[in-house]
């Protein structure tokens, strides 16, 4: 039996998970590191945690697999799912030049208007298939070449997250098509770097590494590297993906049509489609699909799980104090109090903007608010109307790519807020949707990297493996008198934010 090793490199923590070649999920560790967050946009990591984690992870990992008779040979693949639209800088020896700045990092909007003036924001989408946004790599390495310059002349390339631990691993400087598309001067039709647009950032295009596709083999993993892991010098290491893609086939949307969503820190809906999605409004982006020749039009906010994150840590001391060891037993005891309130919160919205926002805003200086605050509310109706505001959000993306031609009849919902019956309800509600729900919901992401591992060595014969990786527990269908009630706060939460959008300009 040969074994596929998939590390998930989140915002949080990086994930290490072993799947047989059945889509048995064999064993798995979690190594956690720290997010530095100011005002202003500012959100940086340090690329050594990631790799020391990864480490960490990997050697615990095969221990757990030792004692099941599984040793490093036995392993086929390591592959990757990583948050995108980061920015390393590294020398020509792979060493971090400063702090990588990720994806929440929202800095660079000034870089970005300078783009904007250069090119149509219309033709830029239809190129990247992207809107224009600070949140891409590239705008962020333009902000590194105004006011820190000399990092800028000193770097060799720059890679995202998973691509740094591909280079620790191998020694090699690429990238995958996905996370080449999250740096926002990608020729997404082409499938190749774009000319044209690194010259109008006044970039140099050999800062930006070989792009191969998901499936494709990166490198061995060399003996430096296995004298640090663990693993079998000479095990190949295939590409992976961004996270939001590896979630598509994580969930098993291999095929036209088929769509999924995530609620994790960040929250995202996607669709798999044979072609970019032409969407007018640029309300959702389009991503390289894993499957080779398949497209992701998705959309992604800022912070859908992390909104409720949030909301627990201000709102719920008594319970963290109660579990201080079991954040699933306070969101258990949260959801009771969810599951008393009314649909609609007794008129009380939220807007989840607490990080900017991207899709469907795309206002980095969009800021979060509750709006409607009586006497009558509650925590019961400020916890739900969290829920509801991060759904609502949600369906504008849904919305905007029914009107561009999608047909999804249902969404396979993941991440850490699929194990919620209430949010999964309030969500079949808003979608008007039948919403499934995996077995295991936060392991979309190393799933899809774990099946890229097992196509790139040829371990699994294609991507319908998927199908045997994901078993859905349960399906939610949406309550039509409910669905009423969400159809008449849907405009009102539209006018609240745009009542709101030039407040946050102000504040900003």
């Amino acid at each position: 039996m040969k074994y596929l090793l998939a590390h998930d490199i989140g915002t949080s923590g990086d994930k290490a998970v072993l799947y047989d070649t059945e889509g048995r999920l064999i064993a798995s560790k979690l190594a956690d590191y720290p997010l530095d967050s100011r005002p202003g946009g500012f959100a940086e990591q340090n690329p050594v945690d990631w790799w020391d984690a990864a480490v960490h992870t990997t050697r615990a990992l095969l221990a757990d697999a030792a004692r099941l008779g599984i040793t490093p040979r036995d392993i086929a693949a390591v592959s990757f799912s990583g948050q995108m639209m980061g920015c390393v800088c590294v020398d020509k020896q792979g060493s971090p030049l400063r702090p990588a700045m990720i994806w929440a990092d929202m800095r660079a909007s000034e870089e970005e208007a300078a783009l904007r003036e250069r090119i149509d924001p219309l033709d830029y989408y239809r190129l990247t298939g992207h809107r224009l946004s600070s949140a891409y790599s590239a705008f962020k390495l333009m902000w590194l070449k105004k006011h820190e310059p000399d990092v800028y002349a000193r770097t060799y390339k720059t890679l995202c997250a998973k691509d740094y631990i591909i280079f620790k691993l191998t020694g090699r400087f690429v990238t995958d098509h996905s996370d080449a598309s999250g740096t926002g001067v990608w020729d997404l039709r082409a499938a190749r770097w774009s000319e044209e647009l690194i010259g109008l950032c006044g970039l140099d295009g050999d800062k930006f590494p070989e792009a191969l596709r998901s499936v494709d083999i990166a490198g061995e993993v060399t003996r430096e590297a296995a004298a640090e892991t663990g693993l079998c010098p000479g095990t190949p290491v295939v590409c992976g993906g961004g996270d939001g893609p590896c979630a598509a086939v994580g969930t098993g949307c291999v095929d036209e049509g088929e769509a999924n969503s995530c609620l994790g820190t960040s929250s995202w809906l996607a669709v798999t489609t044979s072609a970019p999605l032409d969407d007018d409004d640029m309300c959702s982006v389009t991503w390289p699909h894993l499957v080779p020749g398949m497209y992701m039009p998705c959309g992604a906010m800022q912070c859908g799980g992390g909104s409720f994150r949030w909301a627990t840590e201000i709102l719920s001391p008594d319970l963290i104090g109660e579990f201080p060891d079991d954040i699933q037993a306070v969101f258990e005891r949260e959801n009771e109090l969810i599951a008393s309130a009314q649909p609609g919160s007794k008129g009380l919205l939220y807007l989840p903007h607490l990080l900017g926002e991207r899709s469907p805003r795309w206002n980095p200086k969009a800021r979060g608010a509750f709006i409607g605050l009586t006497y009558a509310h509650t925590r019961a109706e400020m916890l739900r109307t969290v829920m509801e505001g991060v759904a609502l959000n949600l369906e504008i993306i849904l919305s905007s790519m029914r009107r561009a031609g999608c047909k999804i009849n249902s969404l396979v919902l993941v991440g850490g807020g699929a194990r919620s019956s209430v949010w999964r309800q309030i969500l079949a509600d808003i979608y008007r949707l039948p919403i499934l729900k995996p077995v295991v919901t936060g392991e979309a992401t190393s799933a899809g990297a774990a099946i890229a591992g097992g196509v790139g060595t040829g371990v699994l014969a294609d991507f319908s493996a998927a199908k045997r990786f994901v078993s859905i527990e349960s399906e939610t269908l949406p309550n039509e008198e409910t669905a009423k009630k969400y159809d008449h706060i849907k405009p009102i939460f539209e006018h609240c934010y745009r009542a709101l959008e030039p407040i946050f300009e102000d504040i900003s």
